[in-house]
């Protein structure tokens, strides 16, 4: 039986979306104990929330977090590398890696779809996995699986075991050479790291503000009212005069119309409570504690109010966002393609992102990097044509050599004591 057909079932010829996993994926309960577990606690916060990794999405800090660092190694190239020598490196165009991650990694995704969802599974369940097609120990295909439907192990032999669920209930065992896994901060040194477990009470809380909020824009952002009437009303005078208020303030076609009151009832407004209008004051503590989970500068958030919105210190925490986070998500990419993608007789192969693409839309300081490369003899004028995607040009092979910052050969003379020396 062959490896599709061990995953995702037999058939004559299977269709690329027999492999897509729903979005929300589910949690997979194969024990009594994890039964009993998620019957007591269901994810539930002090809140009152149930936060899981996909209704934390619904939360605006959490779905912008995971958009903006799965955007990074989506969007940014990523080339196969092989080693001519010590000093030389080519691009492997000829290697099955080369069309895996720059045309097409299974029968349906795009390059950077596919990177995309493997960073969002890895941010949101702390795990990415993907199922490695080969073909006669040459890659041929990348299926993503969804981590709520994958178990890993690690044996006694300290190889790592997966135990995949179909939809049908039905587990395959899969061994370590066939599953393509990012792990991201890990404590066992085996499993990820969800950023939803540890973060969960903020996101819980959150999504309760969020609710919150729509209850206090619904009920208590236009003033409530308080009737006064000069004499006492029975129960059934006082619903029916609230009946017919809540009918009025329920807007639609009634909307603006004056409002008919008798028997000397006078209208006093009720203004929203103190506490109702901190709601909004709260809820940026919870959004940049999210970005701090995250790792995200809350200013690529929509966060400015305490920093300029132009400037060097939007600039410089952009900067520690792309040293101290961007690059994490790219290491633990190419650092896992090395790890599970290439065999050990092309150890002169390796994946490399091009990370000068995350200066791509600067054109001044992209064309500054440029002028410097040339200047010190860094990169040829084609080289330069190349990131530029340009055709070469005739003599553009050429280093310059880099400037004598030392001023030169001119140099002062020795002094030998003479008088003319020293006059001089």
């Amino acid at each position: 039986m062959g490896l599709w057909s061990r995953i995702f079932g037999s058939g004559a010829s299977p269709e690329p979306r027999a492999a897509i996993q729903p979005a929300g994926g589910g949690v997979v309960i194969t024990t009594s104990e994890q039964l009993e577990e998620a019957l007591r606690t269901g994810n539930v916060t002090a809140s009152g929330m149930t936060v899981t990794p996909d209704k934390a999405m619904r939360a605006s800090a959490v779905y912008a977090c995971v958009r903006i660092r799965s955007g990074v190694p989506a969007n940014m190239p990523l080339h196969i590398k092989r080693r001519v020598d010590a000093r030389t490196r080519d691009d492997a165009s000829d290697h099955p890696l080369w069309s895996i991650f720059r045309r097409r990694p299974n029968r349906w995704q795009t390059p950077s779809q596919f990177k995309r969802m493997m960073t969002a599974h890895l941010l949101l369940r702390g795990n990415a996995y993907a199922l490695i097609v080969r073909s006669r120990g040459a890659v041929k295909e990348l299926i993503p699986l969804h981590p709520d439907r994958v178990k890993c192990e690690q044996l006694d032999s300290l190889a790592l075991e997966y135990t995949y669920t179909r939809k049908d209930g039905r587990r395959v065992v899969l061994t370590q050479a066939e599953v393509f896994h990012l792990v991201g901060l890990t404590l066992d040194g085996v499993h990820g790291v969800s950023v939803i477990t540890y973060a969960r009470e903020t996101i819980g809380l959150s999504l309760a503000q969020e609710d919150h909020g729509a209850t206090v824009f619904k009920y208590g952002a236009r003033p409530s009212t308080v009737l006064v009437h000069p004499k006492a009303l029975g129960p059934e005078g006082i619903e029916n005069l609230r009946s017919s208020l809540d009918e009025f303030r329920a807007g639609g076609d009634k909307e603006g119309r004056a409002l008919i009151l008798e028997e000397g009832i006078e209208v006093k407004p009720l203004a929203m409570t103190a506490e109702d209008a901190q709601w909004i004051e709260s809820r940026k503590f919870s959004r940049s504690d999210i970005a701090m989970f995250f790792g995200v500068p809350p200013h690529m958030l929509g966060d400015t109010e305490k920093s300029t919105s132009w400037g060097t210190g939007i600039a410089s925490q952009t900067q520690g966002f792309v040293t101290f986070c961007a690059e994490d998500d790219l290491t633990t990419w190419e650092e896992t393609i090395n790890r599970d993608l290439i065999v050990d007789n092309d150890n002169d192969i390796y994946a490399r992102f091009n990370r000068a693409s995350l200066v791509k839309g600067d054109i001044k300081m992209r064309w500054e990097a440029h002028v410097k490369a040339l200047q010190w003899g860094v990169m040829s004028p084609n080289e330069v044509r190349a990131l530029e995607d340009l055709n070469p040009r005739e003599g553009g092979d050429i280093y310059y050599p880099p400037p004598n910052t030392a001023g030169g050969d001119d140099k002062p003379e020795k002094d030998d004591g003479d008088e003319s020396s020293q006059a001089a």
